[in-house]
């Protein structure tokens, strides 16, 4: 797999920490939460299954904000070639 030259920055990965550890978080939001925490300082890339989830995630007009931030975070760092 490719490198991946961008990063979560620190403000997501904050949202990202707050959601793993929210008893209320949604099952979404906690995979792409980790997702995003897997990215912030590293050159790991976005796997298929968790861009299709994100993309989803970011079309669903239901979606709460933090779903949509972690989302927007976890696709921008997807293989553009996909």
């Amino acid at each position: 797999m490719a490198g991946n030259s961008k990063q979560t920055s620190t403000r997501v990965a904050s949202v990202a920490g707050k959601t793993l550890q929210s008893a209320g978080a949604s099952s979404i939001q906690k995979s792409l939460a980790g997702s995003a925490l897997r990215q912030a300082g590293s050159s790991a890339q976005t796997g298929a299954k968790t861009e299709d989830k994100a993309s989803r995630a970011l079309d669903n007009p239901k979606s709460a904000p933090v779903t949509k931030t972690l989302a927007g975070c976890v696709v921008s760092q997807s293989n553009r070639k996909r």
